[in-house]
Parts: C-alpha cells; sequence; structure tokens
C-alpha cells in the first residue's frame, strides 16, 4: 500500500504527478488509492468550481456531481497522466452549467463589451480610407484592361467569365492568366507607394 507521504516524497509534489500515480495504484487494485486521488484532487476542483462564482451548496454538489461521473467513466480514462485534466476539465463544464442560469454578476468581457464605443474610432476610419486610397491610386496605373478586369472580379462574387472575356475582347481562357498577371502589377505597384 502507498500512503501520500510517500507519494510525496517520491514525486515532485505536483498534485498531476500524484493524480496520476494514485490513478494508476487505484487501477492497479490499491482501494485506499482512490482516497489517496480525492484527497490530491478535490482541492483543486474546488478552485475550479469557485472560480465560476458559486455559492458553497452549489460547488460541492458540482465537486460531488464530477467525482460521480469520474466513477461512472474512469475506464475510458486510458492515460493515466490525463486523469488531473479529466477531472478538472469536468468539473469546468459542471460549474458553468451551474452558473449560466442565475448569473447575475456579468463577466468581465461582458463588462468592457458595454463599454465600448459602438461606433467604428476615428483612427480605424483614417486608416481604412487611406489604405483604400493608395489602393485605387495603385489600381489607376494598371492598363485599362486590367483594371476592368480587376474590377469585376473585387466586386462580383462569381464573376462569368464568358462575359467579362466578351467585354475585354479576350479568350476564356486567358481571363485567369491574364488576371494573375495584374493582380502582380498591383501587388508591385502597391508595394512601390509603401515605399
Amino acid at each position: 500500500m502507498i500512503t501520500m507521504s510517500q507519494l510525496r516524497g517520491d514525486l515532485d509534489g505536483s498534485p498531476w504527478e500524484l493524480a496520476s500515480t494514485a490513478f494508476k495504484a487505484w487501477r492497479a487494485g490499491e482501494r485506499s488509492a482512490l482516497d489517496d486521488l480525492v484527497s490530491v484532487m478535490t482541492p483543486v476542483l474546488w478552485q475550479v468550481v469557485r472560480s465560476y462564482r458559486l455559492d458553497e451548496a452549489e460547488a460541492v454538489d458540482t465537486i460531488q456531481n464530477t467525482w460521480l461521473a469520474f466513477m461512472r467513466s474512469h475506464e475510458s480514462i486510458n492515460d493515466p497522466q490525463a486523469v488531473a485534466k479529466w477531472l478538472t476539465t469536468s468539473a469546468r463544464r459542471a460549474a458553468a452549467k451551474a452558473a449560466a442560469p442565475h448569473r447575475s454578476t456579468p463577466v468581465e468581457d461582458e463588462v468592457l463589451a458595454r463599454k465600448l464605443p459602438s461606433q467604428r474610432s476615428t483612427e480605424s476610419v483614417v486608416i481604412e480610407d487611406d489604405q483604400t486610397m493608395r489602393l485605387w491610386n495603385a489600381v489607376r496605373t494598371l492598363s485599362e484592361r486590367c483594371q476592368r478586369l480587376l474590377r469585376v472580379i473585387a466586386f462580383e462574387q462569381r464573376p462569368d467569365y464568358e462575359h467579362l472575356a466578351a467585354d475585354l475582347g479576350m479568350p476564356v481562357g486567358s481571363v485567369g492568366p491574364t488576371r494573375g498577371r495584374c493582380l502582380s502589377k498591383l501587388r508591385s505597384a502597391l508595394e512601390g507607394a509603401l515605399g
């Protein structure tokens, strides 16, 4: 029989390693190892559950339900190193579920979201306008054919290549390669504009 004091002496003392060792011993038939696992992981689960602002009774129920779920499905845990993660994840999910129906205090992100302006900032508008102006100035440096082709491709979800080829006076098969060359020229023009 391995005692918790022996476990703590043999390992670095991290709850994850202690839980893994206790779980292995329990699976090997050592009944008291389950008590060791519970004593190592319950304080960890308590911290996880209380972070969801559950009152004490809800927290106790959530932890008990986590252990019950563990007892029902412990055989599905193939890697003893994963037992602590399984328990904490189960506790987190159960706590979130318990907290959801009556959460009166919004989490920090929700409080922050209400304080943020609903309109775009002036800075983001100016940056977008500057980028748009640079893009269209670069487009104007291209040939008329490239400008027309890129405008159609930019503003139509699925351009009709046959119709586009007829408008531009080119074979349908050359629309794709021409598009590639025009985009390459546009990229070069934009890089030149940015210096």
